[in-house]
């Protein structure tokens, strides 16, 4: 832990006179090269350090944040949350946990990630820019490198504090009229392969152009790890947060138990994998555990804050958000278990079918149903007779994600960690049959 981190800490619990506080302060260090037709454009760095307080008064919560850390606006932040909390309306509250154990998680922070310079950066996209233009082809993306600290403490005698890393790297080539992609993410950034990253996004782009239309229907889909990642990020998001499950609105509220998917599907939040963004605990201080959502197509588990936990009479999954956290808990380390099938044996399997490589635009239509909207992206191709024949035009999808996990034909065995709307999903590619194409693009 820094001497800063840890003097912010204490010195904003010793000036709240509030019955609890909780002091959350946030360091980070992130840079960012961003490269577009094939040169980079831009170089960004950002340091910041954020203090957030909650305070707790008779059932009423108030929460402030700054940056600004000199000794006066300290003090005008703990008597902001203070005032806030006498605003606030009460609401039945637990108390702030107390201390906690903690999993190891060595693989959170690596010091290559950490040290990356601008240089590094722009090794990697001028490998994806001359790779490209060489290709008769045009590169853009960007690759940032972070590293940031946590630290927790409140009044019950909680401390805790860890560091960790992302390098997260993302091209998209282009021609005419295609495009192709890939992408990496992790802690450390020296499993990153500039080349093989670049020759993946550039073969798409090669093999997806002059596309044809074809009818939006249902077919047999092989949804590769992106595609997979995204539909899952949705799938977790209507049904497995907690809030959902306190406001009735959780496809799975009142399931615990049942078989909603497929008997090959098992889902995991996975915060301690050593192939995630390990995090050891979450926003309140609570110690993470891995837990199991879907287990053979049963469901297992929802994840909890202390707030959710509190309200169904069930103990914290460890995966509270920074206060306030409006839309509660939710998992952010999400790992469908891999198969034994590889991409070669998936596509023979397939007589008529369509190869997507990612979604662009995905919403959820109806998250009752867990019904998903969005549009193909970088790579769309028809299948016939277990081989890739040609290029399509982008296709509208509207997908029930519960019927989508109760189709999976086949799993691959190799998997991918993917960005997320709440932190990283780790995916393999899908077999799904009956996935529903509801309509044609022009491009």
């Amino acid at each position: 832990m820094t001497v800063t981190s840890k003097h912010l800490a204490e010195r904003v619990l010793s000036l709240s006179q509030a019955a609890e506080t909780e002091v959350l302060v946030a360091e980070r260090e992130s840079h960012l090269t961003r490269f577009a037709n094939s040169e980079i454009h831009q170089n960004v760095s950002e340091r910041n350090t954020e203090v957030r307080v909650r305070v707790i008064e008779g059932g009423r919560v108030g929460v402030a944040s700054t940056n600004d850390l000199s000794e006066a606006s300290l003090a005008r932040l703990v008597e902001r949350a203070r005032m806030l909390a006498r605003y606030a309306p009460p609401c039945d509250l637990p108390p702030l946990p107390g201390p906690q154990r903690y999993a190891a998680v060595p693989h959170a922070y690596a010091a290559a990630t950490a040290a990356a310079t601008p240089e590094d950066r722009a090794r990697v996209a001028g490998v994806a820019c001359r790779l490209a233009l060489a290709a008769g082809l045009n590169a853009f993306g960007a690759f940032e490198t972070a590293a940031g600290r946590r630290t927790i403490a409140n009044s019950r005698g909680l401390f805790v504090t860890q560091e960790a890393t992302k390098a997260d790297y993302n091209l998209v080539v282009m021609g005419a009229d295609s495009s192709g992609y890939s992408s990496f993410t992790a802690a450390d950034v020296a499993g990153l392969d500039a080349e093989a990253l670049a020759w993946v996004a550039i073969n798409k782009a090669l093999k997806s152009a002059h596309p044809v239309a074809i009818e939006p229907g249902a077919y047999t889909v092989l949804l590769e790890e992106d595609a997979v990642a995204d539909l899952l990020d949705h799938v977790a998001a209507a049904g497995f947060g907690g809030q959902g499950l306190v406001d009735g609105v959780s496809f799975v509220a009142g399931r615990l138990g049942d078989r909603l998917f497929g008997s090959n599907v098992t889902v995991w939040d996975d915060p301690l994998g050593a192939e995630m963004l390990p995090a050891a605990f979450d926003a309140e201080g609570v110690g993470k555990e891995r837990l199991c959502l879907i287990e053979k197509g049963v469901v297992r588990g929802v994840a909890h804050d202390s707030f959710t936990a509190h309200q169904l009479g069930v103990a914290s999954t460890g995966h509270a958000f920074p206060a306030p956290s409006t839309s509660g808990p939710h998992p952010s380390h999400l790992r469908l278990e891999a198969g034994d099938a590889t991409k070669a044996d998936m596509l023979r399997g397939i007589e008529r079918g369509i190869l997507v490589t990612r979604f662009h635009y995905t919403n959820l239509a109806d998250a009752h149903t867990a019904t998903i909207t969005g549009m193909t992206r970088d790579g769309t191709f028809l299948i016939e007779n277990g081989e890739v024949t040609r290029p399509l035009k982008n296709l509208r999808f509207t997908s029930g994600g519960i019927d989508a996990l109760n189709n999976v034909r086949a799993i691959a065995r190799d998997t991918k960690l993917v960005p997320g709307w709440y932190g990283a999903t780790r995916a393999p590619a899908l077999v799904v049959d009956g996935f529903r194409f509801s309509g044609a693009t022009l491009f």
